[in-house]
């Protein structure tokens, strides 16, 4: 599935995504608008208040999958299941890392209403902050938000402002 993540940014989207980036694939059908805009929000939310990065740098997308195009050992997907695969900056310590994706976890299953909180999966990949550029600025690192942000053109600094919760 990680592969077609890929090609997905790509046709999708025309560009590849950059982060914190959250893509949470599921049945087709299976999340309403509803919980899509709850679990999108509580992913905003753990995501912000476990690495104290603002609100504005998070991204969640929504990937429907067709019957017949989701495998797990080999074979069609029969269970319930929704993955959430988000991309964030390296450098946070391992134990927010492990609380946030259990956080997050928990979440999802709750607004997705699942039967088994084993339905839910949740991965995070780190990329370096150096390598990435959101709202047209080089990313800063972990912790240097409020310094970075600060030093924006003011003109930035308002529009991912207007977009924080």
């Amino acid at each position: 599935m990680l592969i077609s993540y890929a090609t997905w940014q790509i046709r999708s989207m025309k560009k590849v995504i950059r982060m914190p980036t959250y893509f949470c694939s599921s049945p087709s059908g299976r999340l309403t608008t509803e919980q899509k805009r709850k679990i999108a929000g509580e992913i905003t939310r753990i995501h912000s208040e476990v690495t104290g990065a603002p609100s504005f740098f998070a991204q969640v997308i929504f990937h429907e999958v067709n019957p017949g195009d989701w495998f797990i050992g080999g074979l069609p997907l029969t269970h319930e299941h929704i993955f959430v695969y988000g991309h964030i900056r390296a450098g946070r310590a391992a134990v927010d890392k492990t609380r946030m994706i259990k956080l997050m976890a928990e979440a999802v299953a709750l607004a997705a209403q699942v039967g088994s909180r084993r339905a839910v999966w949740v991965y995070v990949n780190e990329l370096s902050p150096r390598q990435m550029i959101e709202f047209g600025h080089l990313l800063p690192e972990p912790g240097d938000e409020p310094n970075w942000t600060s030093a924006l053109p003011p003109e930035d600094r308002a529009f991912m402002q207007s977009i924080a919760k």
